[in-house]
């Protein structure tokens, strides 16, 4: 082992005596665990991204709460260009699947890797339009082996082969939990520089995705759908709210920025480059946790059953604005607090 290796080791085996001190518990994979990992991946043609090391996607990398690690299958070169989410109802109207797949042939057409989730409906749709002109990015729940829903193997194998990406937070051999969605959804919006909700009930995962766009910083857009359409209201509501009315992919690239600049950007000494790749696993620790164990607590005293502004939270709170937001995606993970349209807050 070389000195370098044997340097991060040691800093890994440390981190748990670290987290500790910050009030946080933090358990590590045994070694051997992680390179059963990278083998079972490498089998299946895929690889790890580290957080700081080319390819991870830097736009990704800026977020506070982006993924130190990410399971790849497919091209990296999908993850480069300018990229757009396109979410919307898992049992989309035929109209919506369509309009999604338009829009989605029509970014692609233009240069844009488009970004959705896999899911049944507009995300399928997205896929698919996007696929037809250009390159697709798919952020999967699960393990990169356990696609969901499972008719869609036959879709993720073709993104993986025809020059897209499958990007997977979740380690190889999980299956995904109504929980791991949310955390799905915070990297379809951060991947891209604007989401596109066709067709979302109120209260759905793609208002959560919204939610995270617009945390982002990233554009919103949506596709208006008729008012006797619950699958809409929720879509409509964004407008009303001021996302970009979208009938076309031109509405979109009329108001795509060309480059956000970095809030946050992870930047490795050159020490960190690892002389056997298979060490790097041990290169990109687990961030330090952004709040202590009491501050949840804290926050929920704030919050009633009623709904209530999440900027209000943030003023009578002492944390920072990031630790807030923390705290609020893991208390709606746990099922504490249900977070609304409108950026408010509510006990469930």
């Amino acid at each position: 082992m070389t000195a370098c290796a044997a340097a991060r080791l040691a800093a890994l085996a440390a981190l748990p005596a670290h987290a500790a001190r910050r009030g946080a518990r933090l358990l590590l994979a045994p070694e051997d665990a992680a390179r059963r990992e990278m083998e079972a991946l490498q089998r299946a043609g895929a690889r790890l991204l580290f957080a700081g090391l080319p390819p991870y996607p830097p736009l990704l990398a800026m977020q506070e709460d982006a993924p130190p690690v990410l399971a790849l299958q497919g091209d990296p070169q999908a993850l480069l260009p300018r990229a757009v989410a396109l979410v919307g109802a898992r049992n989309a109207s035929a109209a919506g699947r369509r309009m999604a797949e338009d829009l989605a042939e029509g970014l692609a057409a233009a240069g844009i890797a488009v970004v959705s989730g896999l899911a049944r409906g507009i995300d399928a749709a997205a896929h698919l339009g996007a696929l037809r002109r250009g390159r697709t990015i798919a952020c999967v729940a699960g393990g990169l082996d356990q696609p969901y829903p499972p008719e869609h193997a036959r879709l993720q194998a073709r993104i993986a082969d025809e020059g897209g990406a499958v990007l997977a937070e979740a380690p190889w051999g999980v299956a995904p939990l109504a929980r791991h969605f949310p955390r799905r959804n915070r990297i379809v919006a951060a991947l891209s520089f604007g989401v596109v909700v066709v067709e979302a009930a109120p209260r759905s995962g793609s208002l959560i995705t919204a939610r995270l766009a617009l945390e982002a910083g990233r554009e919103l857009f949506a596709v208006p759908g008729s008012p006797l359409d619950p699958r809409c209201r929720g879509s409509n509501d964004l407008i009303r709210q001021g996302a970009h009315l979208t009938e076309s992919a031109d509405d979109v690239l009329d108001h795509l920025p060309e480059a956000p600049r970095p809030t946050r950007l992870f930047e490795p000494p050159p020490a960190w480059e690892a002389e056997d790749p298979a060490e790097d696993l041990f290169a990109a620790p687990a961030p330090a946790p952004l709040h202590g164990p009491g501050d949840s607590t804290e926050v929920l005293d704030l919050i009633g059953a009623g709904p209530m502004p999440v900027d209000e939270v943030m003023r009578r709170c002492h944390l920072s604005p990031s630790a807030i937001q923390a705290i609020l995606l893991d208390l709606e993970l746990a099922g504490r607090v249900e977070l609304l349209p409108g950026n408010r807050v509510a006990l469930t």
